[in-house]
């Protein structure tokens, strides 16, 4: 059902249509169906994790990795660098120490406490 109405905007009347939304809904087709996007995967500290994990700080994705396996990193030393909200969070290596364990590649989302590397 459409109603006729007329309003004024700054001095001049317009003629508007307005259609019942419940008329305009059932007119049109059935709306698709959205699928709800898996959560992101975090992972889950096991027993020798602690002190030696790298955690990522924010929620975000992983734009850059600066390690891999095998390299000694120094404490404070950049590790990963994260994009959020338009920004990037270098993630800095908490201890000096091996590179162990890569947990998060280049274009990965991430959580916040997420694990993404290990130093022993």
């Amino acid at each position: 059902m459409k109603k006729t109405y007329k309003i004024k905007v700054n001095g001049k009347a317009y003629k508007v249509e307005v259609e019942s939304v419940e008329e305009v809904a059932s007119a049109s087709p059935a709306a698709p169906k959205i699928e709800k996007k898996a959560e992101p995967k975090v992972a889950i500290p096991t027993p020798n994790s602690g002190a030696n994990d790298v955690l990522s700080p924010i929620q975000g994705s992983v734009i850059k990795v600066l390690v891999k396996v095998g390299d000694h990193v120094k404490k404070g030393q950049p590790l990963f660098v994260i994009e959020a909200m338009k920004l990037e969070n270098e993630v800095p290596s908490p201890v000096e120490g091996e590179v162990v364990e890569i947990l998060a590649n280049k274009g990965q989302s991430v959580a916040s406490k997420e694990i993404l590397c290990r130093i022993k």
